[in-house]
């Protein structure tokens, strides 16, 4: 099972550990795109900080993120997994799980990025702001920088099993599962069920636990169909949407009652 999962804009600061070293990352079909947005985003911050604000699309009070990134090779790192936060991550609580699913979750969670394209929970990172939305005067929109790299080494890392894609939009434009290995991908709504709406917050928590529960009880569920019954097995109320067709994912929809 391969979990992809968005970033939190927050993060933890960077680590004691060594600094970066964009070889030592998973995927290294993605180093060469990494390291071309590596350097024109350490460029760019290290120069003009209105002109970087305005890419990153930051506001005045997130200023100090700029100065932030022109560190990014010397800063020193710590696992992605620390590095995320948010309501996601703190649903997820990876540092509470046990040895076993600490493991799990080093296998098949792949967190996807502005800047690294995607990584592994455990790949050694510093703390950074870039999101998939950023267009960067040189390389331009970075959904599109990524396409390219992910469509061969993303296809690889799904392997023959499902894929569970927990992406916001931005996220999902980097990589669209395709042919065969979206027929065993599938994608996921939380929604409130008295409005049937998303709620962003409930939204986040729940595929948090989600995964924590799948990590936790090492279920693994080899394609949607054993998803949709797996999650209702640990007391999820899930609708589910086989594809109409051949190469399109399955969409499902998590239904909750509360809010939190």
């Amino acid at each position: 099972m391969l979990v992809l999962l968005p970033p939190s804009e927050g993060k933890a600061p960077s680590g004691r550990g060594a600094p970066l070293k964009l070889e030592t990352l998973s995927l290294p079909g993605l180093t060469e795109a990494r390291a071309a947005i590596l350097e024109e985003l350490v460029e760019l911050c290290a120069g003009d900080e209105e002109k970087a604000r305005e890419v990153l699309g930051l506001s005045e009070g997130l200023r100090g993120e700029i100065a932030k990134n022109t560190e990014l090779r010397t800063a020193g790192t710590r696992p992605a997994g620390q590095i995320y936060t948010g309501v996601l991550y703190d649903a997820l609580d990876l540092a509470s799980l046990d040895a076993a699913a600490k493991k799990r979750a080093g296998r098949s969670l792949l967190v996807f990025s502005g800047l690294w394209g995607a990584v592994r929970v455990t790949d050694r990172i510093p703390s950074y702001r870039c999101s998939m939305g950023v267009k960067l005067p040189g390389l331009g929109a970075l959904g599109a920088h990524w396409r390219a790299p992910m469509a061969s080494v993303l296809t690889e890392a799904a392997g023959n099993g499902l894929v569970l894609d927990l992406r916001s939009s931005a996220y999902a434009a980097a990589w669209k599962p395709k042919g065969e290995v979206a027929g065993r991908t599938a994608t996921v709504r939380v929604l409130h069920a008295p409005t049937r709406k998303v709620v962003s917050h409930f939204n986040k928590a729940t595929k948090g636990r989600m995964v924590r529960s799948l990590l936790s009880t090492g279920i693994a569920p080899k394609d949607p169909a054993e998803l949709v019954e797996a999650l209702r097995g640990l007391g999820y109320v899930v609708e589910a949407e086989a594809p109409a067709k051949a190469g399109a994912a399955w969409s499902l929809d998590v239904l909750v009652d509360e809010i939190h």
